[in-house]
């Protein structure tokens, strides 16, 4: 069955599915991460205030799975392992900029939305 969805219909099993990915605690947040240039999993965890190593592990695995985010082992001595977006997470630069121009016309940091 195709999934496609008009500009405008009431529901889009795809956009709700996309929503909820990006949506999930701290994944917007490592998305941005890595757009600003953390590869390194310590890198991740110092940008962003309050993520737990276990759901950084988590929400990494699931936006690889996702195709979103890719994992990088470099066979050295310790292994370093690196994280970039893919091609299909780097578009997400337009979807995190718009956010940012409604938020920072709207969002109240760190009390709720609404001005």
């Amino acid at each position: 069955m195709d999934q496609s969805c008009e500009p405008v219909s009431p529901y889009c099993p795809k956009f709700q599915h996309t929503v909820e990915l990006i949506g999930r605690r701290w994944s917007g947040a490592i998305v941005r991460a890595l757009l600003a240039g953390a590869v390194r999993f310590g890198d991740i965890i110092q940008q962003i205030p309050g993520l737990s190593d276990r759901l950084l592990s988590e929400r990494l695995r699931e936006l690889e799975s996702e195709g979103i985010v890719e994992r990088h082992v470099y066979p050295e001595v310790p292994v370093r392992i690196e994280y970039t977006l893919s091609a299909k997470g780097r578009e997400l630069l337009q979807v995190v900029e718009a956010i940012d121009s409604w938020a920072e016309r709207w969002a109240v940091a760190e009390t709720g939305m609404g001005r």
